[in-house]
């Protein structure tokens, strides 16, 4: 039997700064309602280079959203009831670097997740599944997301770890010391959990993370400031959409299944009998799980 064709659909997260997308056609703004409350704002759909696009401003438009406050799950279910097959990711970071300096981008491919004040997962009591994260980014986006930066000319960086903690404040040097000590490139507040619910919702996901500064590390940069940060921010959210308007049409093209097994996460990660499943549980995952809920 030949594979099913996919026609994408890529949803476009938007980090600090990054509030809407150029080159967008036949654009509207729609509020969409979600099981898990509000997302952090309307969803924008339109058309680029003749692919469907559904971007979301992470923080919400004008920003009055903080990073521990995000109803992440309301975000990724509101990406899968819009029809998106692909998530990219934009997200301003720190850099616990010296070789990534602001205003470079890095394609992340691992994360280290510190936060503690969210919700994680779409599943829990009632239906208990457990999905693997151990390559959190989809290598077919990222793939693409570095060929385009190139394509365009952009400083960038393919494979490094992400460390998200909790914020809002930044770190203390002894933390940032000791996430480098680690091996973590760079620093946010935001892709986690984000990348696990991708991962549960069955999307294909990539982090195009945007240096912003040195964190407090480096000797000459040893206090990060809202000023400081929002200078270079800004700079990079030209480019970022720039590298989103190369992107789309290398993502978006028809294609086959996920050679990494994204859209098929949970074939095998759901463990709760199904005569033992919270019927209300099963009707909150009607997006994200409902290939395998009505299998």
């Amino acid at each position: 039997m030949p594979e099913p064709t996919i026609t994408p659909v890529i949803g476009i997260i938007g980090g600090s700064g990054l509030y809407d997308i150029d080159g967008l056609e036949r654009t509207s703004w729609r509020r969409i309602a979600t099981p898990w409350g509000a997302p952090s704002d309307e969803v924008l759909e339109g058309w680029l280079g003749g692919v469907r696009c559904v971007f979301l401003p992470r923080h919400g438009r004008g920003h009055p959203l903080s990073p521990t406050h995000l109803n992440y799950r309301a975000n990724i279910d509101a990406l899968k009831r819009a029809g998106c097959t692909d998530i990219l990711s934009l997200s301003a970071v720190g850099s616990l670097r010296a070789e990534l300096p602001p205003g470079h981008f890095v394609i992340v491919d691992q994360f280290i997740d510190r936060s503690f004040a969210r919700e994680k997962s779409f599943f829990g009591d009632g239906c208990v599944a457990h999905v693997s994260m151990a390559h959190p980014v989809c290598p077919r986006l990222g793939d693409a997301a570095e060929a385009a930066a190139r394509q365009i000319g952009l400083p960038v960086t393919r494979g490094g770890t992400y460390l998200v903690m909790e914020g809002p404040q930044f770190s203390t040097k002894a933390e940032s010391e000791l996430y480098r000590s680690w091996g973590c490139s760079v620093i946010g507040m935001t892709n986690m959990p984000e990348a696990k619910l991708a991962r549960e919702a069955e999307l294909c996901y990539a982090t195009v993370a945007m240096v912003t500064d040195y964190d407090c590390w480096h000797p000459e940069h040893d206090a990060v400031t809202v000023d400081m940060v929002v200078k270079v921010l800004f700079e990079n959210a030209a480019r970022a959409r720039a590298l989103v308007q190369a992107v789309v049409p290398m993502i978006g093209a028809p294609r086959g299944p996920c050679p990494a097994g994204c859209d098929r996460a949970l074939d095998y990660a759901i463990i709760t009998a199904p005569e033992r499943r919270d019927p209300a549980l099963m009707a909150r995952l009607d997006a994200v799980a409902g290939r395998m809920l009505t299998a």
